[in-house]
């Protein structure tokens, strides 16, 4: 398994904005997308710190992903929310319980 992770810093002003989006546009595209198998948001509602983790089945499919412009994409749907550029990493999953 692979597993991606985005950091944002979203505007405090604009994060219940932001996660409509998330919920209501991201998260479906996210569902039809192949190979993921799980997607996580975590948040600071007061630094406005956010981390996305979103679990693929193999890094060929995270990669694939980003290639075909989905993942570029969604990050544009909240582009106007972000305080400062969000950053991307990706990591093997080594242990998942």
């Amino acid at each position: 398994m692979f597993a991606r992770t985005t950091t944002l810093q979203l505007k405090i002003a604009f994060i219940d904005d932001a996660l409509k989006i998330y919920k209501g546009s991201i998260v479906p595209a996210a569902q039809a997308q192949k190979g993921l198998i799980e997607l996580n948001f975590f948040l600071d509602r007061q630094s406005g710190k956010a981390i996305a983790i979103a679990i693929w089945e193999t890094e060929e499919d995270a990669k694939a992903n980003e290639e075909s412009r989905y993942y570029q994409e969604q990050l544009v749907k909240l582009l106007s929310f972000y305080a400062s550029d969000p950053i991307k990493e990706g990591f093997e999953v080594v242990l998942k319980i």
